[in-house]
């Protein structure tokens, strides 16, 4: 099974399970879907910022799509193997060790902001707070309506219906993909809710 990003409980404990989740892990992951399929809609050049960025293959696409980028996650372990490959690859990426439910970004810090497999209710108005006017915000996490087993077992740690809209209200919606149990169950965008909004002046 997949896991999320949780900030529950004890932070030693989640980081030493996280570190050894990605210590063990074969490569760097995969691109965020929601980046993946609307990377068009970037202006290359702005601050990006990639939340819980774990071993980091979105904020690798992210420099490589023009924009600075700053990363952090719990894991020393997840940001060390991020700093290597952005070095082996020649992206600069600004990768840092830092609990973000502890020490949020501040205010209008960011052009862009994404968040993947991610869930702290709590922190969405320092999101909001750390996007700039005209900023983006790429979201995309677990839903408690699932065609399959990936994601935790523990509903709280999941999305519910249309949650993401409600969380991130005062940004207007560019992008989003949220289908449930309906039609074909072996096509579309299942499992995940995705967003992309954008932050007005």
């Amino acid at each position: 099974m997949t896991g999320t990003k949780q900030v529950s409980g004890d932070s030693d404990s989640q980081r030493d399970r996280w570190d050894r989740r990605h210590g063990e892990a074969a490569d760097l992951g995969q691109v965020a879907r929601v980046l993946e399929q609307n990377g068009h809609l970037i202006t290359p050049g702005g601050d990006a910022f990639d939340l819980a960025c774990g071993r980091g293959a979105s904020s690798l696409q992210l420099a490589r799509l023009g924009m600075r980028v700053t990363a952090w996650d719990l894991s020393p372990v997840a940001i060390r193997r991020l700093s290597e490959a952005a070095a082996a690859q020649g992206l600069q990426v600004d990768a840092r060790v830092r609990d973000v439910a502890q020490r949020p970004p501040m205010a209008n810090s960011f052009d862009l902001i994404l968040v993947s497999y991610f869930l702290e209710r709590k922190l969405a108005p320092a999101i909001l707070h750390a996007l700039r006017p005209g900023g983006l915000l790429f979201y995309q996490t677990f839903t408690r309506q699932a065609v399959s087993d990936m994601g935790p077992a523990n509903p709280e740690w999941r999305l519910a219906d249309n949650e993401l809209l409600k969380l991130f209200q005062p940004l207007r919606v560019r992008v989003y993909r949220e289908e449930g149990r309906l039609g074909d169950l072996s096509r579309g965008c299942r499992d995940i809710a995705m967003l992309v909004a954008e932050k007005m002046a």
